[in-house]
This record gives structure tokens, sequence and C-alpha cells, in this order.
């Protein structure tokens, strides 16, 4: 090879390496260390009597030894899995210490299980598989999303529950004619079509893994395509899905328009939501209730009145992805509502691989930058909305699990206090969010929805705060230092910048 062909080669190289390097995206949150780090939340709701299962959440290098001063005696921690289970206590509040060890380190994390009426006192987690698989669900696929949860990382940081959406019933016509059958049994009981040829066995494959499984209806006659709703089955329904073993249920408006024949009065919009919340707290299982009602009748004023434990307040985000800055600032409006056991839903997580939601089509990379992604999860954190993704599980790569993965991220979302942040508008483009947390730290959000980079100050008095500040970059586990009275960051394009700001000598657990 001549000189000039070397030369001319090595420089197309160079080339080629900067331009890889520039379009490699740059991951935020740090990797896991190998010593043991419990996650989740401080605090756990359930009901007097009921079956427990609980799945500590932890990060670490396996084999890891469990153990927990103050545990309830009708409780039992397995010191291998780290898993909870047993007979929820009689009522009352239980402060408990989890311990975790391995070869690398040991800690220890407060965790209080409070037994009473209220579930859901934190804002559930977990995975949905209607924006990945829609009419295609099956048996299948949640086994393996089961899976995927717990080799993937995803159930380390606090996602849970494993969640069935639309089409696992029968419906009188569809173009998978294993789709279609009866609806019922000769007993009323509602089948499920032969794609689920036993959910009871389902949820045990999915409760043997330590996580929770969730299942999908409409008080209507059918579901929103087509399959078997719970009309005038409503008490059987709620006995079966308690029976079959599932711990939540997606309750859908769908067809009940012809039940009220469109007459939307409070009354109709509350009626069967009340009555599957009576029914539910009926059964002899804790079942947390999600109202997917689209916002109708401001359901976030009385979704908690009827049983409901959070509830959908707008229609359906994969509609209008490119508006996530806008859906956001719209459920931050009903704030006042947000709290334990009470949250405003603005619908699920979708980035990595997710489908076409006006097309039903295959999962294919979603149309959000890195930074958009990064600034979903920030908005839906600082609002303490449920965290449920809904992506192919299959198909993650390493920025979408980089996303939802992130501990003191999720810690924002999880806070016991339940607070969705309020919001402060700089500029049409820009805003702050801010939160309080429980240990009295503050996360801001810098966020800026406009098409260019921007500089954006969070000040003292703006945040409700004062005096010198410790802040950190919680997407990066990153101390930024002492600030006296404000904080001003570089924001990129559509991105958020979560920080979390402590008093000076305030002890933090990270």
């Amino acid at each position: 090879m001549s000189f000039m062909l070397r030369m001319s080669w090595l420089l197309a190289s160079l080339f080629f390496a900067s331009l890889s390097a520039q379009n490699q995206t740059t991951l935020l949150t740090p990797k896991p260390g190998p010593a043991p780090r419990l996650n989740g939340p401080l605090v756990y709701g359930c009901r007097p009597g009921h079956p427990f299962l609980y799945r500590v959440p932890t990060q670490g290098q396996r084999p890891i030894q469990f153990s927990a001063d103050k545990l309830p005696a009708t409780l039992h921690l397995d010191p291998h899995t780290g898993f909870i289970t047993g007979t929820a206590p009689d009522r009352g509040s239980y402060q408990i210490t989890l311990m975790a060890k391995n070869r690398y380190g040991k800690t220890k994390r407060p965790f209080k299980i409070v037994s009473g009426d209220t579930l859901a006192l934190t804002p559930p987690m977990g995975w949905n598989h209607w924006y990945a698989h829609y009419d295609r669900i099956t048996d299948k696929l949640i086994r393996e999303a089961a899976d995927s949860m717990i080799q993937n990382g995803m159930a380390d940081v606090g996602y849970q529950f494993v969640n069935i959406d639309d089409c696992w019933m029968n419906a009188e016509k569809n173009r998978d004619p294993l789709r279609v059958g009866p609806l019922r049994d000769a007993d009323g009981r509602m089948m499920s079509n032969q794609h689920f040829p036993d959910m009871k066995a389902l949820t045990d494959y999915i409760h043997h893994k330590g996580l929770k499984a969730g299942i999908y209806s409409s008080p209507g006659p059918t579901t929103c395509a087509g399959f078997c709703g719970s009309y005038e089955h409503e008490a059987q329904d709620a006995k079966q899905f308690a029976d079959w073993g599932f711990d939540f249920l997606k309750y859908d408006w769908c067809s009940y328009d012809q039940v009220v024949k469109q007459v939307r009065t409070i009354e109709n919009l509350q009626k069967p939501y009340r009555q599957m919340g009576d029914l539910l707290r009926q059964q002899e299982r804790d079942i947390v209730l999600n109202l997917c009602q689209y916002g109708m009748g401001n359901v976030w004023e009385w979704g908690a009145q009827v049983g409901g434990h959070s509830w959908r307040t707008a229609g359906d985000l994969g509609y209008e992805l490119n508006r996530i800055f806008q859906v956001a600032l719209k459920n931050a409006k009903h704030r006042v509502w947000s709290k334990p056991g009470s949250w405003n839903d603005p619908d699920y997580i979708q980035i990595g691989y997710i489908g076409n939601a006006r097309t039903a089509g295959e999962p294919e990379p979603c149309p959000f930058t890195a930074e958009e992604q990064y600034a979903f999860m920030s908005l839906w954190s600082l609002m303490a909305s449920p965290l449920f993704y809904s992506g192919d599980l299959n198909r993650m790569d390493a920025l979408t699990l980089n996303v939802l993965c992130n501990p003191e991220v999720i810690e924002i979302n999880q806070d016991p206090l339940g607070v969705c942040a309020r919001v402060d508008s700089l500029s049409p483009e820009t805003f702050l969010m801010v939160k309080e947390m429980a240990d009295g730290s503050t996360a801001i959000g810098l966020c800026n929805s406009g098409e260019q980079p921007a500089r954006i100050t969070a000040a003292w008095p703006q945040c409700g705060l004062r005096g010198k500040k410790i802040v950190r970059d919680v997407w990066r586990h990153r101390d930024l230092g002492l600030f006296d009275a404000s904080l001003t960051l570089a924001v990129p394009r559509h991105g958020v910048v979560l920080v979390r700001a402590w008093d000076v000598g305030k002890k933090r657990i990270l």
C-alpha cells in the first residue's frame, strides 16, 4: 500500500470513528456496583389477612443473603430470594429493617408495612403489554415478560407488576380464529382465549418469580378491541380475577357508553367503578384498581372515593407521543389529588421498541432522542405517576434500560410523601417542576420543551428553598456542589435536568 493510500485510509478511518463517536448515545445512569443496594418503596400497603408477596428490589452481584429485623410473625423472608411471603398482619404499622449482604459488602434500609384499608401507598410500577403487542398478546409473551423483568434488572429497582391488557378473552369475531369463541361458559364465567390456556398457571408462574400479575376488563359489554367485557357479570368476574390470582385490574370504559347511552353524568361515570371497587374489596386478596376512563368528569376528584388507586387523566398517550411535556403540564394541574393510594395516571412510559398506536403495528424504535427519553422518565417521576413501561421487553437496548432503571430517579417517584411536583413557568418553553420529599429534600426538574438548548435557573425562593444546599444530579449519581441561592444549568432541546437538593449537613441515604 502506497503512503498516500495509507494516509487516505487512515484519514477515512478517523473520520468514521469520529462520526460514530458523535452518534453514540451517552448513557447517564452509572452501572450498579457489585455490592448490594436495596431499592424500592420505603412504605408498603396491604389488607389484613390477605396473601402477601413482596420481592425486595436489590441490585448487586448474586448470591445475596437477605434478612429482616422486626418482621411480623405472619410473614417470612426467604434469605436466598429476598421474597417476603405469608399472610398480611393485623391492622397497624410495622417498622422493619431490611438487610442484604454479599461478598462485596452489606447494607440496610427501613421498610414500613401498613396493614389497613389502603393499597398502592406509592405509585405502582410494572409493565403492560399494550403498546408492544396489542392483539398479538399470548401466554408465552407474558411469561417471557416476567422472565425479562428479572433478567434485565427492572425487578431489582422496583418494577413488580406484569400486566395483561386487552385481547386475552374471547371475541365473537376477530382476525385471529384462536381469539374467537364463547364469551362465557355455561355457568357465566368469562373465558380466556386459546392463547391463554390456563390463567391460574400463568399467575402462579409470575408469582413464583416474586412478581405480581395484572389483568384487564371493561364495565361495558365488550372491551375497546371487541372482546368480552364484564357488564352484568361484575361480581362473577371480580371473584374470577381473584381466584385466578391477579393483583391488579385495569378497568377500561370502552363500550359502557352503550349502557348509559352516551349520557356521561357524574353518577353514570362513577357507577361502574364504584361497583367494581366495592367488589374487589370483598375479595380475599389485594387487587389494585386502575380506572381507565380518560379523565372524564374530573375523575381525579372522585377516583379514590369509588375504590380506585390510580386513574387516567387524559386519552391514550400513544396517539400524542410528541406532546409529553404538554401532557405532563396538564397532568400536574391535578397535583392536589395526588397522595398515597391515589395517583394521577398520564399513561405508560413508551420508549425503546413500541408499536404504532394508530395501526397496532409490530414494535419498532420509538421516535424519541435519548434526551427526550430521559425527559419522559424524569417528568413521570416528578409527577408521582404510576411507572408502567409498555414496550417490547424482548428487544431492550442499553439506552432503554438506562432510562428505566436508575434507582435515584425512581426514588423520587416512590417517595412516601406522595406529592406531585408543582410547576413554575419561566418562559413559554421552559419551566421548573419542584417536588417536596419525605426526608426534607427537594427534587427539581429544569425543563426545556423548546427546539433549542437553554440555560435554566432554579432560584431558591421559586423552589421554596433558602440557605446553602447540596445539589445532586440524580441521573448521573454525581454531586454538583454547594449552591447558596440558585442553580443554573444547560438543558438540552426537549430535555429535563433532574436534581435533588438537601440542607447542608443533612444525612442522606443514597
